[in-house]
């Protein structure tokens, strides 16, 4: 269960760095149309024919960040749940909040586009959870039967 759970949590770390690659080429694709004279307004993002080179970098971003990392992320939290590791529910619940409030600023950003700052802000501390998440299944020994049952006779 250890390599399930810091497995998840490095495709989690993975799946950021492939939205900031999508939407790096998203842009590049909409800066490449309006330096050949193109004009992106409202009526051509509607039409969904705003082509480009990168429009496939939006649909990426929108997939693997409105549903890939989320699902991942609710995954990490119910495998914590069987990893006898301290700080392992903590650090996917942690993760998974951050992953939520990632996505809900991804849907406000249209109407506060100020919120973009903290989205990109945020990605970087789901990177960090994440990572944390995964090297301490590396670091922290799991608990033995024989250490648990010393610590609940301890605390009886």
């Amino acid at each position: 269960m250890r390599k399930i759970y810091a497995g998840l949590a490095w495709i989690i770390a993975g799946g950021v760095v492939v939205q900031a690659a999508a939407i790096a080429f998203a842009f590049g694709g909409v800066l490449n149309r309006v330096s050949n004279g193109d004009v992106v307004d409202k009526a051509l993002l509607e039409s969904g024919g705003a082509g480009g080179s990168g429009e496939l970098g939006f649909w990426i971003h929108g997939i693997v960040g409105g549903v890939v990392i989320p699902l991942i992320a609710v995954a990490l939290l119910v495998v914590s749940f069987f990893v006898r590791v301290r700080g392992a529910k903590l650090w996917a619940a942690i993760t998974l909040g951050l992953v939520s409030l990632q996505v809900t600023l991804g849907v406000s950003i249209t109407d506060v586009p100020y919120l973009g700052l903290i989205h990109g802000a945020n990605a970087l501390a789901i990177v960090l959870a994440a990572v944390i998440a995964a090297l301490r299944m590396r670091r922290t020994p799991s608990r033995t039967r024989a250490e648990e049952a010393t610590s609940d006779a301890v605390a009886a």
